[in-house]
């Protein structure tokens, strides 16, 4: 992946979520449409989602709920990407929207489901679920998998929220992988550096994930990964790649803006950068590219 440029798309409108936190559902469909569309270079949505998944699969969307309903992937979100597969003949019920446990899911708006004709929707606690049995090594990391990621699905759709993080810099697309594997507090000292680039090349989930659409409707600059108003900004975007970590990098980029604006410090000199981010990019990783110079940034306003 380092050898070729690498495609990341911004799109963002003022009217897609309210200061209320009230999102535009109709509107946040188009916006993720349009996204998948100029990622792919497709004039049409439908073309472009084929280009990564089956309908044969069925397809995990990993969100982040950990630090409560203002800071968490928007379920809203989560129903307009379904939506959209479904028109492209995607069966709903072949998705299964997951995080760690079921009351966090709940906690921020998510309709826990095992079954019925919308999409799946439960944790890794739910019951009969849990981890695997046998622990997964690889360079740093030893840990459990959810079961969820290695029995139940078979593609990801990697669904973060871009936010900032007292230890690790940032949690985008790389990080919220830690919410996969029963002991994530293991692996944030030196900011989470190496272990969220280790993580992400084992292929229980390099392998399975396939997009990531990354939930930038609302953008905490500091003081994550718990809700503080006064760091909040409306930022009303959604990023969307198939490089993880040159959306992880776009979304650095995103925060240290946010943060100059609330005249805050950048994370490097507030000894937070996101080191993990680039050493996902190194040749021992290879997971994807880091730096401008490397990726292709397109940016569309949707008004």
């Amino acid at each position: 992946m380092n050898g070729n440029r690498s495609r990341v798309v911004l799109i963002k409108s003022k009217k897609v979520i309210n200061s209320s936190g009230k999102v535009d559902l109709n509107l946040l469909q188009n916006m993720v449409a349009k996204g998948l569309s100029s990622l792919t270079s497709e004039s049409d949505f439908r073309d472009a989602i084929s280009r990564f998944y089956s309908k044969k699969q069925t397809i995990g969307i990993k969100v982040n709920c950990l630090g409560g309903k203002m800071v968490a992937t928007h379920p809203e979100l989560c129903i307009t990407t379904v939506n959209l597969f479904e028109k492209a003949g995607f069966n709903k019920n072949k998705f299964l929207v997951w995080d760690r446990s079921n009351q966090e899911l709940k906690e921020v708006g998510f309709s826990v489901n095992s079954k019925g004709k919308d999409f799946l929707c439960f944790g890794t606690d739910a019951q009969g679920v849990g981890y695997t049995r046998d622990l997964f090594a690889h360079k740093e990391i030893g840990s459990l998998f959810s079961r969820i990621i290695t029995d139940y699905t078979d593609a990801q759709i990697n669904m973060p929220i871009l936010k900032d993080h007292a230890l690790a810099g940032i949690t985008c697309g790389m990080k919220n992988y830690f919410g996969a594997i029963h002991n994530p507090n293991k692996y944030h000292d030196n900011g989470c550096d190496p272990f969220v680039a280790d993580l992400n090349s084992m292929p229980q989930i390099k392998d399975k994930n396939k997009l990531v659409i990354c939930d930038a409707l609302r953008i905490q600059c500091n003081g994550g990964p718990a809700y503080h108003p006064q760091w909040s900004d409306l930022y009303g975007g959604v990023l969307i790649g198939t490089d993880p970590v040159a959306v992880d990098y776009v979304g650095y980029r995103i925060i240290e803006r946010i943060r100059k604006n609330h005249n805050l410090s950048p994370l490097e000199k507030s000894g937070r950068k996101p080191n993990y981010i680039f050493t996902a990019a190194d040749k021992e990783h290879n997971l994807g590219n880091v730096g401008l110079e490397k990726i292709d940034l397109v940016e569309i306003n949707s008004g």
